[in-house]
């Protein structure tokens, strides 16, 4: 059995890929982030949402992963701006995250296709 930790496929939102280029967070960054989220290394909001810290602590990001078959950064915002996300946000990220993991994979090609989702990594094709 590998220790290595296997996460199928990561993106981001188009909203989510303008804030990180924004704050100067790569791509890099964000898979190495996912692969620590996997492993326990975010905060469990429950319903598939975690927190996980980025860009040295400076950002916090809203990861989807209900079924954890694929992972979508849905939310960036800043340390400095805001401590948390509220209670209605947290429902409603925790809908958005039920909603990806009935996604098909044609469903999710044709978002990537409409640039709605940017792929970030993407495990199987290592």
């Amino acid at each position: 059995m590998s220790a290595a930790i296997e996460v199928e496929r990561s993106f981001k939102t188009a909203w989510f890929a303008k804030a990180a280029r924004k704050a100067l967070i790569e791509d890099g960054e964000l898979c190495d982030a996912i692969r620590e989220a996997a492993k326990g290394q975010a905060d469990d909001l429950g319903g598939g949402v975690f927190k996980k810290r980025l860009n040295k602590n400076r950002h916090r990001s809203i990861i989807l992963a209900k079924g954890r078959r694929c992972w979508v950064y849905a939310y960036l915002f800043a340390k400095k701006d805001r401590a948390n996300i509220d209670e209605s946000e947290l429902k409603a990220f925790r809908k958005l995250a039920e909603l990806y993991d009935r996604k098909t994979d044609s469903e999710i090609a044709r978002e990537l296709a409409a640039r709605e989702l940017v792929e970030i990594c993407n495990d199987r094709q290592a």
